[in-house]
Protein backbone atom coordinates (compact mmCIF):
# COMPACT_ATOMS: atom_id res chain seq x y z
CA UNK A 1 0.00 0.00 0.00
CA UNK A 2 1.33 3.30 -0.94
CA UNK A 3 2.25 5.53 1.64
CA UNK A 4 0.78 9.37 1.08
CA UNK A 5 3.31 12.03 1.18
CA UNK A 6 2.75 14.52 3.42
CA UNK A 7 1.16 17.87 2.11
CA UNK A 8 3.81 20.42 1.27
CA UNK A 9 3.80 23.45 3.46
CA UNK A 10 3.63 26.83 1.82
CA UNK A 11 5.29 29.45 3.90
CA UNK A 12 3.10 32.14 4.63
CA UNK A 13 4.79 35.93 3.74
CA UNK A 14 4.52 38.49 6.45
CA UNK A 15 1.80 40.65 5.66
CA UNK A 16 3.92 43.88 6.95
CA UNK A 17 6.10 44.81 4.01
CA UNK A 18 9.95 45.11 4.83
CA UNK A 19 12.02 48.42 4.92
CA UNK A 20 13.48 48.11 1.59
CA UNK A 21 9.90 47.53 0.30
CA UNK A 22 8.72 50.60 1.87
CA UNK A 23 11.59 52.91 0.92
CA UNK A 24 10.80 51.43 -3.03
CA UNK A 25 7.43 52.45 -2.18
CA UNK A 26 8.23 55.78 -1.39
CA UNK A 27 10.12 56.51 -3.87
CA UNK A 28 7.88 55.48 -6.33
CA UNK A 29 5.14 57.72 -5.12
CA UNK A 30 7.61 60.41 -5.04
CA UNK A 31 8.81 60.36 -8.78
CA UNK A 32 5.42 59.77 -9.83
CA UNK A 33 4.54 63.18 -7.99
CA UNK A 34 7.35 65.05 -9.71
CA UNK A 35 6.41 63.41 -13.19
CA UNK A 36 3.28 64.91 -12.69
CA UNK A 37 4.29 68.12 -11.64
CA UNK A 38 7.05 68.14 -14.41
CA UNK A 39 4.19 67.56 -17.11
CA UNK A 40 1.56 70.05 -15.48
CA UNK A 41 4.48 72.65 -15.87
CA UNK A 42 5.38 71.63 -19.40
CA UNK A 43 1.77 71.86 -20.24
CA UNK A 44 0.96 75.15 -19.26
CA UNK A 45 4.64 76.80 -20.66
CA UNK A 46 3.16 75.11 -24.61
CA UNK A 47 -0.22 77.19 -23.48
CA UNK A 48 1.45 79.92 -22.49
CA UNK A 49 3.30 80.16 -25.65
CA UNK A 50 1.19 79.37 -28.01
CA UNK A 51 -1.39 81.96 -26.10
CA UNK A 52 1.97 84.78 -26.51
CA UNK A 53 1.95 83.87 -30.29
CA UNK A 54 -1.59 84.39 -31.19
CA UNK A 55 -1.60 87.35 -28.66
CA UNK A 56 -0.34 90.13 -31.66
CA UNK A 57 -2.80 88.38 -34.15
CA UNK A 58 -5.46 89.04 -31.86
CA UNK A 59 -4.59 91.70 -30.84
CA UNK A 60 -3.98 93.36 -34.46
CA UNK A 61 -7.76 92.05 -35.19
CA UNK A 62 -9.00 93.80 -32.47
CA UNK A 63 -7.32 97.64 -32.86
CA UNK A 64 -8.50 97.07 -36.94
CA UNK A 65 -12.17 95.94 -36.23
CA UNK A 66 -12.07 98.64 -34.02
CA UNK A 67 -11.10 101.37 -36.14
CA UNK A 68 -12.14 100.43 -39.62
CA UNK A 69 -15.18 97.84 -39.42
CA UNK A 70 -17.38 100.56 -38.95
CA UNK A 71 -16.34 102.17 -42.02
CA UNK A 72 -16.34 99.11 -44.18
CA UNK A 73 -19.73 100.22 -46.63
CA UNK A 74 -20.71 99.31 -50.09
CA UNK A 75 -19.45 103.01 -50.75
CA UNK A 76 -15.90 101.93 -49.76
CA UNK A 77 -15.77 98.97 -52.63
CA UNK A 78 -17.63 100.62 -55.18
CA UNK A 79 -16.70 104.46 -55.03
CA UNK A 80 -13.72 106.29 -56.41
CA UNK A 81 -11.06 107.93 -53.46
CA UNK A 82 -11.89 112.01 -53.02
CA UNK A 83 -8.99 114.32 -53.27
CA UNK A 84 -7.20 114.30 -50.03
CA UNK A 85 -8.68 116.32 -47.29
CA UNK A 86 -12.37 115.34 -48.10
CA UNK A 87 -14.95 113.66 -46.31
CA UNK A 88 -16.21 110.39 -48.82
CA UNK A 89 -14.52 108.14 -51.22
CA UNK A 90 -14.27 104.82 -51.57
CA UNK A 91 -10.99 102.74 -52.74
CA UNK A 92 -12.74 101.03 -55.39
CA UNK A 93 -9.87 101.29 -57.74
CA UNK A 94 -7.29 99.88 -55.25
CA UNK A 95 -9.34 97.12 -54.71
CA UNK A 96 -9.45 96.32 -58.79
CA UNK A 97 -5.88 96.99 -58.94
CA UNK A 98 -4.86 94.78 -56.19
CA UNK A 99 -7.01 92.06 -57.91
CA UNK A 100 -5.58 92.70 -60.99
CA UNK A 101 -1.96 92.60 -59.65
CA UNK A 102 -2.15 89.11 -57.84
CA UNK A 103 -3.91 87.53 -61.37
CA UNK A 104 -0.89 88.82 -62.98
CA UNK A 105 0.91 87.02 -60.26
CA UNK A 106 -0.86 83.91 -60.17
CA UNK A 107 -0.59 83.71 -64.28
CA UNK A 108 3.05 83.69 -64.43
CA UNK A 109 4.29 82.90 -61.21
CA UNK A 110 1.86 79.42 -60.64
CA UNK A 111 3.33 77.86 -64.12
CA UNK A 112 6.61 78.40 -63.38
CA UNK A 113 6.51 77.67 -59.80
CA UNK A 114 5.01 74.47 -60.39
CA UNK A 115 7.00 73.82 -63.16
CA UNK A 116 10.40 74.23 -61.31
CA UNK A 117 8.99 71.99 -58.22
CA UNK A 118 7.87 69.03 -60.22
CA UNK A 119 11.61 69.08 -61.60
CA UNK A 120 13.51 69.62 -58.66
CA UNK A 121 11.01 66.44 -56.99
CA UNK A 122 11.94 64.14 -60.18
CA UNK A 123 15.34 65.02 -61.04
CA UNK A 124 16.48 66.15 -57.47
CA UNK A 125 19.69 64.24 -58.17
CA UNK A 126 21.39 66.40 -60.63
CA UNK A 127 23.36 69.77 -60.32
CA UNK A 128 21.01 71.66 -62.07
CA UNK A 129 18.06 70.76 -59.62
CA UNK A 130 20.89 71.46 -56.63
CA UNK A 131 20.78 74.38 -58.34
CA UNK A 132 17.45 75.35 -58.69
CA UNK A 133 16.75 74.65 -55.39
CA UNK A 134 19.62 76.91 -53.77
CA UNK A 135 18.70 79.47 -55.99
CA UNK A 136 14.73 79.25 -54.67
CA UNK A 137 15.36 79.38 -51.10
CA UNK A 138 18.00 82.30 -51.52
CA UNK A 139 15.26 83.95 -53.34
CA UNK A 140 12.58 83.02 -50.42
CA UNK A 141 14.52 84.60 -47.94
CA UNK A 142 14.79 88.24 -50.01
CA UNK A 143 13.67 91.36 -48.77
CA UNK A 144 10.99 92.57 -50.66
CA UNK A 145 12.16 95.62 -51.23
CA UNK A 146 15.17 94.43 -53.01
CA UNK A 147 12.73 92.49 -55.68
CA UNK A 148 11.07 95.74 -56.64
CA UNK A 149 14.55 97.55 -57.00
CA UNK A 150 15.53 95.03 -59.65
CA UNK A 151 11.77 94.96 -60.74
CA UNK A 152 12.18 98.67 -61.45
CA UNK A 153 15.67 98.37 -63.01
CA UNK A 154 14.80 96.32 -65.43
CA UNK A 155 11.38 96.33 -66.48
CA UNK A 156 10.47 100.03 -65.07
CA UNK A 157 13.66 102.11 -66.19
CA UNK A 158 14.16 100.61 -70.03
CA UNK A 159 10.34 101.53 -71.06
CA UNK A 160 10.33 104.89 -69.04
CA UNK A 161 7.12 104.48 -66.68
CA UNK A 162 5.53 102.44 -63.91
CA UNK A 163 3.09 99.70 -64.98
CA UNK A 164 0.85 96.80 -63.52
CA UNK A 165 2.74 94.15 -65.54
CA UNK A 166 6.12 95.49 -63.70
CA UNK A 167 4.23 94.57 -60.35
CA UNK A 168 2.57 91.98 -61.10
CA UNK A 169 5.88 90.57 -62.19
CA UNK A 170 7.41 91.24 -58.92
CA UNK A 171 5.04 89.67 -57.06
CA UNK A 172 5.25 86.58 -59.34
CA UNK A 173 8.93 86.64 -58.50
CA UNK A 174 8.16 86.84 -54.72
CA UNK A 175 5.50 83.74 -55.07
CA UNK A 176 7.35 81.57 -57.62
CA UNK A 177 10.20 80.28 -54.79
CA UNK A 178 7.20 79.62 -52.37
CA UNK A 179 5.14 77.37 -55.17
CA UNK A 180 8.44 75.52 -56.14
CA UNK A 181 9.41 74.34 -52.95
CA UNK A 182 5.47 73.20 -52.12
CA UNK A 183 5.33 71.51 -55.11
CA UNK A 184 8.29 69.37 -54.70
CA UNK A 185 7.43 68.39 -51.57
CA UNK A 186 4.07 67.45 -52.51
CA UNK A 187 5.36 65.76 -55.23
CA UNK A 188 7.49 63.53 -53.27
CA UNK A 189 5.12 62.75 -51.17
CA UNK A 190 3.42 60.55 -54.28
CA UNK A 191 4.16 56.67 -53.70
CA UNK A 192 6.98 55.43 -55.54
CA UNK A 193 4.10 52.93 -57.03
CA UNK A 194 1.43 55.25 -58.65
CA UNK A 195 4.98 55.85 -60.56
CA UNK A 196 5.72 52.44 -61.19
CA UNK A 197 2.24 51.61 -62.34
CA UNK A 198 2.13 54.30 -64.95
CA UNK A 199 5.21 53.15 -66.10
CA UNK A 200 4.38 49.51 -66.40
CA UNK A 201 1.32 50.39 -68.60
CA UNK A 202 3.53 52.22 -70.89
CA UNK A 203 3.09 56.24 -69.93
CA UNK A 204 6.16 58.16 -70.60
CA UNK A 205 8.29 59.77 -67.96
CA UNK A 206 6.51 62.98 -68.51
CA UNK A 207 3.77 62.13 -69.03
CA UNK A 208 3.43 60.17 -65.71
CA UNK A 209 4.81 63.05 -64.11
CA UNK A 210 2.04 65.32 -65.39
CA UNK A 211 -0.91 63.13 -65.56
CA UNK A 212 -0.46 60.99 -62.13
CA UNK A 213 2.21 62.65 -59.88
CA UNK A 214 1.06 66.15 -60.54
CA UNK A 215 -2.84 65.09 -60.47
CA UNK A 216 -2.21 63.30 -57.25
CA UNK A 217 -0.11 66.12 -55.95
CA UNK A 218 -2.62 68.53 -56.87
CA UNK A 219 -4.23 69.16 -53.62
CA UNK A 220 -1.14 69.69 -51.73
CA UNK A 221 0.36 72.66 -54.08
CA UNK A 222 -3.70 74.55 -54.49
CA UNK A 223 -2.92 74.47 -50.32
CA UNK A 224 1.10 76.30 -51.06
CA UNK A 225 -0.33 78.17 -54.08
CA UNK A 226 -3.21 80.19 -51.73
CA UNK A 227 -0.72 80.54 -48.64
CA UNK A 228 1.55 82.17 -51.57
CA UNK A 229 -1.39 84.83 -52.81
CA UNK A 230 -2.20 85.36 -49.39
CA UNK A 231 1.98 86.65 -48.71
CA UNK A 232 1.82 88.57 -52.05
CA UNK A 233 -1.48 90.75 -51.21
CA UNK A 234 -0.33 92.48 -48.99
CA UNK A 235 2.95 93.52 -50.15
CA UNK A 236 3.85 97.06 -50.03
CA UNK A 237 7.32 98.00 -51.06
CA UNK A 238 7.91 95.87 -54.88
CA UNK A 239 4.93 98.13 -55.81
CA UNK A 240 6.44 101.42 -54.84
CA UNK A 241 8.62 100.49 -57.88
CA UNK A 242 7.15 98.85 -60.35
CA UNK A 243 2.91 99.64 -60.10
CA UNK A 244 3.06 102.75 -58.39
CA UNK A 245 -0.17 104.07 -57.53
CA UNK A 246 -2.92 105.78 -59.28
CA UNK A 247 -6.15 107.76 -57.92
CA UNK A 248 -7.87 106.78 -60.45
CA UNK A 249 -9.30 103.74 -61.64
CA UNK A 250 -7.21 101.89 -64.35
CA UNK A 251 -7.46 98.23 -65.51
CA UNK A 252 -4.41 98.57 -68.30
CA UNK A 253 -1.20 96.48 -67.64
CA UNK A 254 1.15 98.98 -69.20
CA UNK A 255 -0.29 102.11 -67.11
CA UNK A 256 0.77 103.12 -63.36
CA UNK A 257 -2.13 100.75 -61.11
CA UNK A 258 -3.48 101.13 -57.60
CA UNK A 259 -2.96 98.69 -55.17
CA UNK A 260 -4.44 98.27 -52.13
CA UNK A 261 -1.01 98.38 -49.60
CA UNK A 262 -0.08 101.68 -51.76
CA UNK A 263 -3.31 103.12 -50.76
CA UNK A 264 -3.56 102.62 -47.37
CA UNK A 265 -0.02 103.40 -47.12
CA UNK A 266 -0.48 106.98 -48.65
CA UNK A 267 -3.52 107.31 -46.33
CA UNK A 268 -1.72 106.85 -43.54
CA UNK A 269 0.63 109.06 -43.69
CA UNK A 270 -1.99 111.78 -44.57
CA UNK A 271 -2.32 114.89 -41.85
CA UNK A 272 -6.41 114.51 -42.10
CA UNK A 273 -8.56 112.42 -39.90
CA UNK A 274 -10.73 111.47 -43.18
CA UNK A 275 -7.38 109.67 -44.81
CA UNK A 276 -6.65 108.17 -41.83
CA UNK A 277 -9.95 106.52 -41.58
CA UNK A 278 -9.92 105.10 -45.00
CA UNK A 279 -6.76 103.81 -44.33
CA UNK A 280 -7.99 101.47 -41.47
CA UNK A 281 -10.97 100.40 -43.75
CA UNK A 282 -8.96 99.70 -46.24
CA UNK A 283 -6.49 98.08 -43.30
CA UNK A 284 -9.76 95.72 -42.78
CA UNK A 285 -10.28 94.72 -46.45
CA UNK A 286 -6.67 93.76 -46.82
CA UNK A 287 -6.11 91.43 -43.65
CA UNK A 288 -10.14 90.02 -44.78
CA UNK A 289 -9.16 88.97 -48.16
CA UNK A 290 -5.67 87.39 -46.56
CA UNK A 291 -7.84 85.65 -44.03
CA UNK A 292 -9.85 84.68 -46.75
CA UNK A 293 -7.42 83.11 -48.77
CA UNK A 294 -5.48 81.25 -45.62
CA UNK A 295 -9.17 79.80 -44.40
CA UNK A 296 -9.37 78.25 -47.78
CA UNK A 297 -5.76 77.26 -47.74
CA UNK A 298 -6.37 75.33 -44.49
CA UNK A 299 -9.63 73.76 -45.95
CA UNK A 300 -7.66 72.59 -48.69
CA UNK A 301 -5.12 70.68 -46.41
CA UNK A 302 -7.86 69.21 -44.54
CA UNK A 303 -9.43 68.01 -47.74
CA UNK A 304 -6.26 66.38 -48.88
CA UNK A 305 -4.52 65.13 -45.70
CA UNK A 306 -7.48 65.19 -43.22
CA UNK A 307 -7.72 65.82 -39.52
CA UNK A 308 -4.15 64.79 -39.54
CA UNK A 309 -3.26 68.30 -41.16
CA UNK A 310 -4.60 70.08 -37.87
Amino acid sequence: MATIPPPITVPQRSERPSVSQRAHAERTVRTLGRRKVVNGLMIGLTWAAALVATLPLLFILFYLLKKGAGLVTPELFTAMPEPIGEEGGGMANAIVGTLILVGVAIVIGLPVGIGAGLYLAERRGTWLATTVRFLADVLNGLPSIVVGIFAWQFLVRPVGHFSALAGGVALAAMMIPMVTRTTEEMVRLVPVSLREAALALGYTRWRTSLTVVLRTAMAGIVTGALVAVARIAGETAPLFFTALGNQFMSTSLREAIAALPLQIFNYAISPYESAHALAWAGAVVLIGLVLVVSVAARFATRARFGHAAD
